[in-house]
């Protein structure tokens, strides 16, 4: 097996991967860097050209992975691409949503190459999508060459998948975006157990331990309880959310904890993408047994539609809790705009529930200390930070020491990083040396190529 990690910046971005099984070439995974724009923000697919791509698989539909499908398909229009059945009930809408952001980013920062894509081009490649249920082994065969390819529940996400590939008896798991617990909304990840030639894992969270009294319901009882103490002291709350699964989950968490009286009562705004996608995992739950999600919470939680304007440096002083994206507060959300309003007030709280990339605003607000000044670049604001900034371990993605625990059962012979800033995979690096000697471990290097 030769594999070339495609991301040109190597971490989380633009992630994708070119694998070949002998005469058999499979693209896993086309994403899109969010910190970059116009060409630079998807994978280096130059090294593709004139070869023939047998195969595209995809993970999820988060925009890290899909952003750049539609490109990849252009340039390769007779390969097949196949993800799970969930999975393939969204794929369509995200690369709309994500065709419409670009031609509104176009517009406003004039960058030439946008859209990557377009609503056209998308409606015209559905044909070529291809759904799979989750545990259904499937052959693809090459000239000589032949791989089973049997998708995995990962958690994470609705239709997130790991990817077991078979090739010349050898086993091969791709992890994925996995997270192993159960959420509101999702059952955790269910991988088979046993021995694996070749591990490729995921290494997002590979910096952050997770102390001791910080599980999920503990978190989730104290994101409740932030969110009481805000609204009593007459503030406003913010969740900066993904569309993509942490919206109905956080959506389902209030849910729950106002059928029992544990939340207060108080407007709350959410809109968007992500409430879109609501219907979505509405019909995905009662399609499949591992998604739970039922869009009558919507009308019980009274979810008011965010004001389509909001006023860059302006508190709304609605005394409101907020729930909308993007969930790392990119410049020109929805989320970014509010909160340069929301910083300059000690009443109001901005609370985390996801990763978020240090370089991002999101990140360089949960760096930062009461009292500082904070620059919103785009919104021409600068506030000095008096509101409550919070971090609640809620991510979609696995605890480092349960994934490093995975990996080490599988005995693999080689264990390949990816999907992890530099320390996240160095942690990982350091701990299977010293944990399982015996196992190779492999950083790639972007657009290397390496024979596993």
């Amino acid at each position: 097996m030769k594999l070339i990690d495609l991301n040109r910046e190597g971490g989380i971005g633009a992630n994708s991967h070119y694998v070949q099984f002998g005469d058999l070439h499979v693209l896993i995974d086309c994403g899109l860097n969010p910190k970059k724009t116009g060409r630079a923000a998807i994978p280096d697919l130059s090294l593709l050209r004139g070869k023939t791509l047998d195969l595209i698989i995809v993970t999820h539909c988060h925009l890290d992975h899909i952003g750049s499908l539609p490109v990849a398909m252009r340039e390769h229009p007779n390969t097949p691409v196949i993800l799970t059945t969930s999975s393939r009930m969204l794929v369509e809408r995200m690369l709309h949503n994500s065709a419409n952001v670009m031609m509104r980013q176009k517009e406003e920062n004039d960058i030439p190459d946008y859209p990557l894509f377009t609503h056209d081009e998308i409606d015209r490649c559905a044909s070529r999508l291809h759904g799979l249920p989750f545990g259904h082994a499937k052959k693809f065969r090459g000239a000589k060459d032949e791989i089973e390819v049997t998708f995995h529940h990962a958690g994470h996400v609705a239709g997130a998948a790991a990817l077991e590939v078979s090739y010349k008896h050898r086993q091969i798991l791709f992890t994925g975006d996995v997270l192993f617990e159960n959420q509101r909304t999702l059952l955790g990840a269910k991988f088979p157990a046993g021995h694996f030639d070749t591990l490729i894992m995921e290494t997002t969270r590979g910096t952050t331990e997770r102390p001791l009294g910080k599980e999920r319901v503990h978190e989730i009882a104290r994101l409740v309880q932030s969110i009481n103490d805000t609204i009593k002291r007459g503030g406003s709350f913010l969740i900066p959310v993904f569309a993509l699964g942490r919206m109905q989950e956080v959506l389902s968490v209030l849910h729950d904890a106002r059928k029992f009286g544990r939340l207060v009562e108080c407007p709350i705004y959410a809109s968007g993408l992500g409430m879109d996608l609501a219907d979505y995992f509405d019909e995905i739950s009662r399609k499949t047994r591992h998604v739970s999600f039922n869009r009558g919470i919507i009308k019980e939680l009274k979810i008011k539609p965010t004001p389509r304007k909001l006023t860059a440096g302006e508190d709304p002083q609605q005394n409101a809790l907020y729930i909308i994206s993007s969930g790392m507060m990119v410049e020109r959300t929805p989320s970014y705009t509010l909160a340069s309003g929301l910083v300059g007030h000690a009443r109001n709280t901005i609370g985390f529930v996801g990763y978020c990339d240090p370089d991002t605003p999101g990140g360089k607000l949960l760096a930062a200390k009461n009292g500082d000044t904070f620059i919103f670049e785009t919104a021409h604001v600068k506030a000095k930070l008096k509101a409550h900034i919070e971090r609640f371990e809620l991510s979609g993605h696995a605890d480092r020491e349960e994934l490093l625990e995975f990996a080490i059962q599988t005995q693999a012979r080689c264990i390949i990083l990816t999907h992890g800033d530099p320390l996240a995979r160095a942690w990982f690096a350091g701990q299977l040396a010293a944990k399982a000697p015996k196992i190779k471990v492999l950083d790639p290097v972007p657009l290397k190529t390496y024979q596993v």
